[in-house]
């Protein structure tokens, strides 16, 4: 016998909403669950393949703060979908976020955020680009008091910290990881010797929320 769903009921409306769910499992077992939906989300690192550098933001979640203890989250540059695409969403998020026009993306996986209680599905893209494609400062859409910090992090950095457990957002660790085993040359140490900019990070931007 496969799972029923048996009964759904709004329980809360808001920015999410909030389904309490009555279930026939398996079994034979009667369950509840409570299912939160908010729409579905598109991701992008974009990377510059010359410089071995990519670009990711830095900006407050209360979530974070509340079980954490933590200020800000370093994340992927990511978005909800607003009647329109995947792709047309990563365009417009990287251009609000990270100031940046994305040439061409390359899709990487379609992902639950947290099937045990969202009906949230991420789709994630990486995207090469040059340093003429950024076009503004980024910082997020105005009025949103999103208090985004653009961040050029080096290839070999992200790998480092993807190594020790250091990379927290599933999002950006999926598509570091992706890039890595797609293009593994990006990510060699760098020569001590060397020196440019793909070789440090830097903060391009910092818009303060009120």
């Amino acid at each position: 016998m496969n799972p029923l769903i048996v009964e759904r009921e709004i329980a809360h409306t808001g920015y999410l909403t909030i389904e309490r769910v009555r279930l026939r499992l398996a079994d034979g077992a009667v369950a509840f669950r409570e299912v939160e939906s908010h729409g579905d989300a598109a991701a992008v690192l974009p990377y510059d393949a010359e410089r071995r550098c990519a670009l990711v933001v830095r900006l407050f979640r209360a979530p974070v703060m509340i079980a954490a203890g933590e200020l800000f989250s370093e994340e992927a540059c990511a978005g909800m979908i607003e009647r329109e695409d995947a792709k047309s969403s990563v365009h417009r998020e990287a251009n609000e976020e990270l100031g940046v026009v994305l040439p061409s993306l390359e899709f990487i996986a379609r992902v639950w955020s947290s099937p045990g209680v969202s009906t949230e599905r991420q789709s994630l893209f990486l995207a090469p680009y040059h340093p003429f494609d950024q076009n503004g400062k980024g910082g997020g859409a105005r009025g949103e008091h999103e208090g985004i910090t653009v961040v050029e992090r080096s290839l070999p950095g992200l790998a480092f910290d993807a190594d020790r457990g250091r990379i927290a957002d599933a999002k950006l660790l999926i598509l570091v990881l992706a890039l890595r085993l797609r293009r593994p040359e990006l990510f060699a140490p760098f020569d001590h010797a060397q020196s440019g900019p793909g070789n440090r990070e830097s903060l391009r931007h910092v818009e303060k929320a009120p």
